[in-house]
């Protein structure tokens, strides 16, 4: 199957004076995927984002979509939606006037038109609540008119500015649910902007992960949450155990790290005898040896902590003074342990991923 890329970013920038906020970037979006923009605060995710929706002029570069350039034209004038973090709804009007001012203003007042914004309101589960205004919905259905006037102008793209961002953790969960179902129910792609890693890896096709206004890492939830290309990406995306260490061995069929907690064995990779690398285990990877089971890890529990469904250990380990590490597995496991118990690790050296220190 051959995907096609309607939206590619060509050396898109963005300067405020001498001040570069987005060095120039690169970026295809597949045709009908959800992409999401993932990045810590000052990451440029949100300036890619206005970029796109002609919210913001590039300095250089080009936006192209279809083959044609849009760099210069207006947001009304691009195919595309956005929906804002504050909704951005008409509190005079109603759930269904909202829904409607977009077809309205674009002259479409048509049979064809009344019926696509009926739709629109049972998709996004609104049919009974057109009469109400925005201050009589709460946030979850507020968040929902504006995903309904968002696609009910049948836009190629909807770009979604981190719209989940006001809403408490137990709402946010099911919008992320019922987003990535809309998104598959409507067949539009869609550009999603967070900070929130559990949003991006729940919802996304793809994610970009993004440092300083360029790219760390661009893959699948599953490509960038076990296998990080960089230390930025294996810090900020979840939270790994990063130990560093320098390569004594490296083959086909792995890698031999000296770090300060010993010799401890990494998956293979690029990287030759005598570089300086971060080792990075994800925590619920590190599990207690079992009875006979070798171990080259040892460690005193420092703390346990129940979290329901899993526990969390940290642990301080021998020679490893400024680290600690974090291990997590099922609650259901018998924990017959305690602060300061020494206890064995291990783990597959096929989850033990090596970056560039």
């Amino acid at each position: 199957m051959v995907l096609r890329m309607p939206l590619e970013l060509i050396d898109l920038s963005k300067r405020y004076g001498p001040v570069e906020v987005l060095p120039p970037l690169s970026l295809a979006i597949e045709d009908g995927e959800f992409l999401t923009l993932l990045g810590p605060s000052g990451s440029g995710k949100t300036t890619v984002l206005r970029l796109i929706g002609g919210f913001t002029q590039a300095t250089s570069g080009r936006v192209v979509y279809n083959g044609a350039d849009v760099t210069k034209l207006p947001p009304h004038q691009r195919p595309f939606n956005t929906v804002f973090q504050d909704y951005a709804l008409f509190p005079h009007m109603s759930v269904l006037d909202n829904v409607s001012y977009g077809p309205m203003v674009q002259g479409k007042r048509n049979d064809r038109t009344r019926k696509l914004i009926d739709e629109t309101l049972a998709v996004v589960g609104l049919a009974e609540m057109k009469g109400r205004y925005p201050g009589q919905l709460s946030g979850g259905q507020r968040q929902r008119v504006a995903l309904a006037r968002a696609i009910v102008c049948e836009p190629k793209l909807i770009l979604l500015d981190e719209p989940l961002a006001a809403l408490d953790a137990n709402l946010r969960k099911q919008m992320q649910l019922f987003l990535k179902q809309l998104q598959r129910r409507i067949s539009t792609t869609f550009v999603f902007v967070t900070h929130d890693q559990e949003e991006a890896i729940t919802m996304s096709d793809r994610i970009v992960v993004m440092k300083d206004g360029r790219i760390e890492q661009l893959g699948t939830p599953k490509d960038v949450y076990y296998a990080p290309r960089t230390r930025f990406v294996a810090a900020f995306f979840g939270e790994n155990n990063l130990i560093p260490g320098m390569v004594s061995e490296a083959g086909a069929h792995g890698t031999i790290v000296d770090t300060p907690l010993g010799a401890l064995k990494a998956r293979a990779g690029d990287f030759s005898p005598g570089a300086k690398v971060i080792l990075a285990i994800r925590p619920e990877r590190l599990r207690l040896a079992a009875q006979g089971e070798s171990s080259s890890l040892t460690a005193r529990i420092e703390e346990v902590v129940f979290i329901g469904a899993t526990t969390r250990l940290i642990l301080r380990p021998p020679g490893g003074d400024d680290l600690s590490l974090d291990v997590r597995m099922p609650s259901e496991v018998n924990l017959s342990f305690a602060k300061g118990d020494e206890v064995r690790l291990a783990y597959d050296p096929a989850d033990a991923v090596l970056v560039k220190a």
